[in-house]
């Protein structure tokens, strides 16, 4: 039996390999450069932040989503709980650079809109397919492949959205589950738990998330 310790350097290195290949994978696309943009929405995200309310994530988890989704080349990529957008302002930062696009679904009117105006406001509204729905139907819709998706949504659907979405996953895609740093049993321990043992897949904890902790499974090439 391995203890914690060694197990968590054990998922640490294969995830690493695993990003390191897709990593090389996309590094014949160059991201691209548009400085206004990037000045408009590092300006937006520094002015709104400790702002964000509706459990939106931290700003160090919307940064390291945009550095991961940056790092693979994602460009097809899918958020289940929109909020009121944070998380996909960061994403939708990436997918400006490397061509892409995101979809992300809120069932909440209210905070669907809200999130709308975000995304305007911070210029990256031309990059993301915002749906308003019930994902854990809109999910099974959407055909996919995708080269990323981060969940952050209802955490009692985490296994069913990671089983409907599996066989959408691109070779050397990665999905992120938000929330996942405390889970000893319940709804995300069973996410936890399925995608861990998963031979398909190479999981870790993200380097540099906050203490809510995001699950980082990257489908292996071969």
């Amino acid at each position: 039996m391995h203890n914690r310790g060694s197990r968590r350097r054990f998922l640490a290195a294969a995830a690493s390999a695993a990003l390191g290949t897709v990593a090389f994978d996309a590094a014949a696309q160059a991201p691209r450069a548009d400085p206004e943009l990037d000045r408009q929405v590092s300006a937006f995200l520094d002015a709104q932040r400790g702002r964000w309310d509706y459990l939106n994530v931290p700003y160090q988890d919307g940064k390291v989503l945009h550095d991961l989704a940056l790092r693979i080349g994602a460009k097809r990529m899918l958020e289940i709980g929109t909020s009121t957008g944070h998380s996909t302002i960061w994403l939708a930062w990436a997918a400006a650079k490397t061509g892409g696009r995101v979809t992300t679904i809120e069932i909440d009117r209210g905070r669907h809109e809200r999130a709308r105006a975000n995304l305007q406001a911070a210029g990256v509204a031309a990059y993301v397919d915002a749906r308003l729905g019930d994902a854990h139907e809109l999910v099974k819709t959407l055909p996919g492949p995708w080269d990323f998706v981060f969940q952050d949504a209802d955490k009692e659907w985490y296994l069913q959205y990671f089983l409907d979405l599996d066989p959408k996953m691109a070779p050397g895609g990665c999905y992120t589950a938000h929330n996942v740093a405390r889970a000893r049993a319940g709804a995300v321990r069973e996410f936890l738990d399925r995608v861990r043992s998963d031979p398909r897949y190479d999981t870790r904890f993200a380097d540099g998330a906050s203490s809510e902790g995001i699950s980082v499974s990257c489908r292996k090439a071969g």
